[in-house]
């Protein structure tokens, strides 16, 4: 049999991504083997599916439902087809899951669709309001957006706050009160507001009292019981019932805004399951946030009301830039920033990213940001519960700390990717990942134990951050703002540099611990099959970092402030250093050195901050970071996860710098069997039909003749197949001896012989091709720039063969001295 490169690869162990349907008994054998947890949920759940043609080539042969080639006025303007085919038929214009959309394709229909509708515009009133209407849809569906992310966005916040608080007591008031909100209407003083009567502990609710060593021991089970039965609730729902739902789904998003598709990923069941577990998990007391798994929320908000206007419904590319916005409008309300959310899916996820597409991303991250301040789930008309204001500049010789934090930002996070991914592969190739439920139960447990005898690890990730960004003031009753006062030398609201306190000192070894348990423990969280988000870890991880090198750096000025490098700017009784500052430098670091952002991390810190002057540390320590971690891995965490699990995804990003050609990478090889094709005009529909069931080719090349070689066009197996039903069922005197023809005129025939079939309109008349010696440095700068499936190759007008998006990855792949094979779903 002739070799193709379109054939579907059979793996000996077909991974399974069987995400919607996932077996309700549990996972599936090798389910949960996966790396991180959003990806591997492509391992689960009930459509086993053999990756191999998980890039570009549609599975055509599974059944029947889904492509169509540049039909009437599209790519190719193509003659009508026959009679039976005048209706479109179901499942024609949609793909396979699992595939990659035809970007040119999808554009060209869109164009189609705006010209005819522009064209009627002129016709009615009734097709001028329909016009109209088409134009501003995309503006309501922004709207829509913003107004469902950001509810959603406030509905977690609340929750996740009271169940946090519900580890360590419960509000006699009202159990839906947190801690907080509980001593609002309390009488106590400012120094005691946290021990207010309305709130009792457990020990205090079980056995009367709160002191001594039994109500610790009391209040230490009831916060691991807590924290084990929040975690296990999420990661039992998400094993039931929305296996997408684990992980940040920052990298399946990513792979899905490159063109690729998978079924259900943001569906309604994801969406309703991702909200609740998210709220368990990070009530849990993970080290895990919520910010990652918010992208993942609105972007199924936008997925799901893309259903209310068909100009979104019936077009991928159309959809993707939906889910651009979205993916906005979610780090919008994560940290209360707009603009660094649109600059976010600018920068870090979007594949494709019109000039259209950024303002609607801005409006849509406005409205969800309006949402999330008009609920205020904190309580403090912030949109984020570590808001903070610095007033005080910094000097130029701190730019020296800064970029030691830079630094550390960058091992860490090169640390962290290295660790995390060789954690996540071992999960995948070992027992481990059959057990998920057994690994969430541990690694809680083991968090709970060490987290519950230290204060800073105890209270929720997000509280910490507040506290250590936090400017200590007169009234804050903080471990970190246990200074020695000197009131004499107090002016206003400004805090001279002060000498440590016992208090201040306790909390240095006590954040030191956090930081040792933190820098661990999130390396076996991230991963597992619950939602869980890397930005609050990370951030927490370069705050306490940050936070240890101000206070030092203070203490050092207090005591040495005639030392030169302190003698020109930091008098004595002046408030030179602010450590909340350092700890706000700290944790961008930390984030940039994980996920490699730089410019949209820069605009998230200052918008909250809400200071202007403190971008050019900002930028010092992001950038910093971003050259120490690149220069011990290029790649980011969501890139290696990408890679991890064989995602079909081109980055953009790469430079290609080899010398090879187009006919170094094509397929069939030298010593391969020549490429199958179709004639244009002498094969009959037996003959198509043998190639059909013969081969699992997902399109076959259409030539003038098997010697010419001469291209005419390309044709894809799912729309032949349709179209050679169709006529069976519906067009008299097509029998399995009917020539089937590619061409506009078809020869007189004999009156004996049988009715002949005419399916021109299928065919691509405009197929991309390429000569064999194209560089490949030009080819896969094609493949990503337009976003294409398969391109063909040829020598003088003449087919030779056939490169497709799998075979760019693998050579990709071998260049840089990886296995090829781990390229499509492993």
């Amino acid at each position: 049999m002739a070799w193709h490169p379109l054939e579907r690869w059979e793996r000996p162990q077909p991974f399974g991504l069987e995400a919607l349907a996932m077996d309700q008994k549990g996972y599936r054998r090798g389910s949960f083997q996966s790396s991180t947890s959003d990806e591997d949920m492509l391992e689960i759940a009930g459509a086993s599916l053999d990756f191999s043609m998980a890039d570009d080539d549609p599975p055509l042969d599974r059944e029947m439902g889904g492509f169509t080639s540049y039909n009437g006025g599209g790519m190719n303007g193509a003659s009508k087809m026959m009679d039976f085919l005048e209706e479109p038929l179901p499942g024609v214009g949609t793909y396979e899951d699992f595939n990659t959309i035809d970007w040119v394709r999808e554009k060209s229909r869109d164009r189609d669709r705006h010209r005819e509708i522009t064209s009627k515009s002129k016709e009615s009133t009734w097709a001028l309001i329909h016009s109209v209407s088409d134009a501003f849809s995309g503006w309501l569906l922004m709207l829509f957006i913003g107004l469902l992310a950001g509810s959603l966005a406030g509905l977690i916040d609340i929750s996740a706050h009271w169940m946090t608080d519900l580890k360590e007591g419960v509000c006699l008031a009202g159990f839906w009160f947190n801690h907080e909100h509980c001593c609002w209407k309390s009488n106590t003083t400012f120094t005691d507001r946290d021990k207010c009567p309305e709130w009792m502990s457990w020990s205090q609710l079980i056995i009367g009292h709160g002191e001594g060593a039994f109500a610790y021991i009391l209040n230490y089970f009831m916060y691991v019981i807590w924290a084990l039965l929040f975690s296990l609730l999420a990661v039992l729902l998400v094993k039931g019932f929305a296996p997408y739902a684990c992980g940040s789904g920052i990298p399946e998003i990513k792979t899905i805004l490159s063109g690729f598709i998978i079924r259900g990923y943001l569906g309604k069941w994801t969406l309703i399951i991702k909200t609740v577990t998210l709220v368990l998990a990070v009530s849990s007391g993970l080290s895990l946030g919520k910010e990652g798994p918010l992208v993942h929320v609105a972007c199924c908000c936008g997925n799901i009301l893309c259903h209310l206007f068909t100009k979104y419904r019936k077009n991928e590319a159309k959809r993707r830039e939906v889910l651009s916005a979205a993916a906005a409008a979610g780090v919008s309300v994560a940290f209360g920033a707009p603009i660094g959310g649109v600059l976010f899916s600018l920068e870090e996820v979007s594949y494709y990213f019109p000039l259209k597409t950024l303002w609607r991303s801005f409006f849509a991250a406005l409205v969800a940001a309006f949402t999330l301040r008009s609920i205020n789930p904190f309580g403090n008309s912030r949109l984020v519960l570590f808001y903070v204001e610095f007033h005080m500049p910094w000097h130029l010789l701190e730019l020296v700390p800064f970029i030691l934090l830079g630094i550390f930002g960058g091992l860490w996070g090169a640390f962290f990717i290295r660790s995390n991914i060789a954690w996540c592969r071992r999960r995948k190739t070992t027992k481990l990942g059959k057990y998920p439920v057994l690994e969430v139960f541990v690694v809680t447990a083991i968090t709970a134990i060490l987290a519950f005898p230290n204060e800073y690890t105890r209270m929720s990730t997000s509280e910490l951050i507040s506290e250590l960004f936090n400017d200590c003031g007169i009234l804050d009753s903080s471990k970190l703002c246990e200074y020695v006062n000197d009131f004499n030398s107090t002016k206003g609201d400004d805090l001279p540099d002060r000498a440590a306190g016992p208090g201040v000192y306790t909390a240095m070894w006590q954040l030191a611990l956090a930081l040792i348990m933190k820098v661990f423990i999130t390396i076996f969280t991230f991963g597992m099959k619950v939602p869980s988000g890397l930005f609050i870890p990370s951030m927490a991880v370069g705050a306490i970092a940050g936070r240890l090198l101000g206070v030092a750096m203070e203490q050092l000025a207090f005591y040495h402030h005639d030392w030169i490098i302190f003698s020109g700017w930091c008098s004595q009784g002046a408030d030179c250093i602010t450590p909340g500052l350092y700890a706000m430098v700290g944790a961008a670091a930390c984030l940039g050195g994980v996920t490699r952002m730089t410019v949209s991390l820069v605009v998230i810190m200052f918008e909250l901050t809400g200071g202007l002057e403190y971008i050019v540390p900002l930028m010092a320590a992001a950038m910093t970071s971003k050259w120490v971690a690149d220069a011990i891995g290029r790649e980011g965490i969501y890139d290696a996860h990408i890679r991890l699990n064989g995602y079909p995804f081109l980055e953009a990003k790469e430079e290609f710098s080899h010398k090879t050609l187009a006919m170094d990478v094509m397929r069939p090889r030298r010593n391969d069997p020549p490429l199958t094709v179709i004639t244009q005009d002498s094969m009959t529909v037996e003959d198509i039909e043998t190639i059909i069931n013969e081969t699992t080719y997902s399109g076959y090349p259409v030539v003038v003749s098997r010697e010419s070689q001469r291209l005419v066009g390309f044709v894809l197996r799912r729309d032949l197949i349709i179209s050679i039903e169709n006529a069976r069922k519906k067009q008299d005197g097509i029998v399995s001896t009917s020539i089937i023809y590619f061409t506009d005129h078809s020869p007189p025939l004999p009156p004996s012989s049988p009715s002949m079939l005419k399916l021109r309109s299928i065919l691509d008349l405009s197929p991309f091709t390429v000569t064999d010696q194209t560089p490949m440095e030009i080819v896969v700068d094609i493949f990503r720039k337009l976003g294409l499936r398969q391109c063909l190759v040829t020598h003088n007008g003449k087919l030779l063969g056939i490169i497709t998006k799998k075979d760019v990855l693998k050579h990709i792949a071998q260049l840089a001295n990886q296995d090829p094979d781990s390229i499509l779903f492993n």
